[in-house]
């Protein structure tokens, strides 16, 4: 189970025990990312995540930052969304107040060098290159552009080349005061700590931040009458490739149902297009679906690397389980397995501290409540056949249907005549 504690500038503490573990860790997540920026500082919310790991005035150099946790064999790290931007460190837990200490200092401390920002700058530039570089990451964008275009939603979170070129010290100190408010920070705690001296701790730490209001993000506009096609042409031997629909958003319940159907559809090794494209067709080594759900948008994702030569074949498959879905009631076999997938890999996935604490503090911050594995597992279970065909018939209509493709492809054209369902 799990504690909140509310402090009186509105931040909010989640805390889970563990007692059966010996490890803790502690997240500190802020709402905010790359759908709060505008276009002349694009990529600000990243670029904020690598400067709180060049100094504080008690680590006064990024080696004395990242020397704190390494003496005692902690694992940290930061990481920045959409939505959502987060600073996490875990350790042995007879380390915990070390590891909780050392995350607030960065968190409420970070002096943002601007020495440091100067040289940040060409290593964002670089891992920017590196996504570019590696098709399985790039396709990724390509299909979210595809879908929002020229607006936060569609916008890459590390920016561009220019944006990041461009980004101020100033800005990003103004952008600090404005996105890091204590109504908008959740920390949490998981794993084997003492609960009430750690939440006297965090309030002592974190106390001292700013109340006020916090940033807003412009909501995504969605408009889409006809199937899309986004093709980044590029001279490749495989083509990367997304096919899929515009949902919901976590808010609707049917993204239980959704999750349900990307399992069975393409989750795991005997999905229906695991067996079609890898094991009948032989045309890609990795075929997977996906739903994702955030607090204004949604899509299902089908996902394939596939032989340059196939890519057609490959897209009708998956078009043809589409419309299957539609018309054909999935079996109770298939239903229950795909039930029983989901649940073992939750149960799996949230046996460490860490994964505990990203899984409760990231609830709280997107959307204020927390629903736990129980009642998560409850819902799965909840969905029945006619739910599956129902969300079918639903999302996968040719006004929602979106392809993206990273390949040696130019025209549209010969896609749009197969691009229905």
């Amino acid at each position: 189970m799990y504690k909140k504690t509310i402090l009186k500038n509105g931040l909010r503490i989640i805390t889970v025990n563990q007692k059966e573990t010996q490890a803790a860790a502690v997240f500190v997540l802020v709402k905010t990312g790359s759908k709060f920026e505008t276009k002349d500082i694009s990529g600000i919310s990243h670029f904020l995540e690598h400067m709180y790991f060049k100094g504080t005035e008690k680590m006064k150099k990024p080696r004395d930052v990242a020397e704190v946790l390494d003496k005692v064999g902690g694992s940290y790290n930061a990481f920045t969304g959409e939505e959502c931007t987060g600073y996490y460190a875990k350790v042995d837990a007879s380390h915990f107040n070390i590891a909780l200490e050392w995350v607030a200092d960065i968190f409420l401390n970070s002096k943002i060098p601007a020495s440091e920002m100067e040289k940040e700058r060409g290593v964002i530039i670089e891992e920017l290159k590196m996504y570019k570089e590696n098709p399985i990451m790039h396709i990724d964008q390509v299909w979210k552009e595809g879908l929002y275009g020229d607006q936060p939603a569609g916008w890459d979170v590390g920016g561009t080349k220019e944006s990041v070129t461009a980004i101020t010290r100033t800005q990003i100190l103004k952008y600090i005061n404005k996105a890091y408010k204590p109504s908008n920070t959740v920390v949490c705690v998981a794993g084997n700590f003492d609960e009430n001296k750690t939440i006297q701790k965090i309030n002592e730490y974190f106390s001292v931040m700013n109340s006020g209001e916090s940033i807003k993000k412009l909501p995504v506009i969605e408009n889409q009458k006809n199937p899309n096609i986004n093709i980044c042409s590029k001279k490749t031997t495989q083509t990367n490739m997304v096919i899929g629909f515009r949902t919901c958003s976590i808010f609707d319940d049917k993204h239980y149902a959704l999750n349900v159907l990307s399992a069975f559809l393409g989750g795991m090794m005997s999905s229906r297009l695991f067996e079609q494209i890898r094991e009948k067709m032989g045309a890609a080594y990795y075929i997977r679906s996906t739903s994702d759900n955030d607090t204004d948008t949604g899509y299902l994702a089908v996902s394939s690397g596939v032989e340059n030569g196939k890519l057609m074949l490959v897209i009708e498959a998956i078009l043809k389980e589409f419309k299957r879905l539609k018309k054909e009631k999935v079996s109770d076999n298939e239903l229950r397995k795909a039930k029983d997938y989901i649940k073992g890999k939750m149960i799996l996935g949230l046996e460490s501290s860490d994964a505990k604490a990203s899984y409760y503090g990231a609830q709280e911050l997107m959307t204020d409540k927390i629903i736990t594995p129980e009642e998560v597992m409850s819902k799965i279970e909840a969905v029945t056949v006619n739910d599956i065909m129902d969300i079918a018939n639903e999302y996968f209509v040719n006004e929602k249907l979106n392809l993206a493709i990273l390949g040696p492809f130019k025209s549209k054209n010969e896609f749009k005549e197969i691009l229905k369902v």
